[in-house]
């Protein structure tokens, strides 16, 4: 078992338990968070969907992100809301950034952003990831889920491990 599966596993178990529902948006992960989710136990009951926005102007007009960047934090946030709001879901995980194997927007490969919003609640987090794309999306995609469990942990008032 990944440590997205056991991530999407948990996820899935702390959804239930506390009547949440969960949704994503993605842009450098192209659909595999909503892939791992969506394998979880009992998927129909919590999970809301995904917007897989790779493409800027998808972004810019679906997830109502500015115009602009979006290798940013600030994308990653919007994104987030956006998505809890098209989704109509009250956790989400959001994630945009450099894949590879060229550098985008200034910033060199492997540099991502993930934003958690459960609840209203947001954070962000930039990842420095290092290997080819494959190997950074399946990074991405572990750390993702990991952001949103932990996010989601904190807003049940579940302490997170140690």
């Amino acid at each position: 078992m990944t440590d997205g599966d056991r991530h999407a596993d948990a996820i899935a178990s702390l959804a239930r338990q506390n009547g949440l529902s969960v949704g994503v948006a993605e842009s450098l992960t192209c659909g595999k968070l909503a892939a791992e989710l969506g394998a979880a136990e009992n998927a129909s009951e919590w999970f809301r969907g995904s917007v897989v926005a790779y493409a800027s102007d998808v972004k810019f007009d679906v997830l109502g992100v500015t115009p602009g960047p979006v290798v940013t934090p600030e994308c990653a946030r919007q994104m987030a809301s956006g998505a809890a709001k098209v989704l109509d879901a009250d956790a989400v995980v959001a994630v945009t950034g450099v894949g590879g194997p060229d550098p985008e927007e200034g910033h060199p490969p492997g540099t991502v952003f993930v934003a958690a919003r459960v609840h209203g609640v947001e954070t962000d987090h930039r990842l420095q990831l290092v290997g080819d794309p494959p190997e950074v999306l399946a990074q991405t995609a572990a750390a993702a889920l990991e952001i949103l469990l932990d996010a989601m942990r904190r807003s049940v008032g579940e302490p997170l491990p140690a």
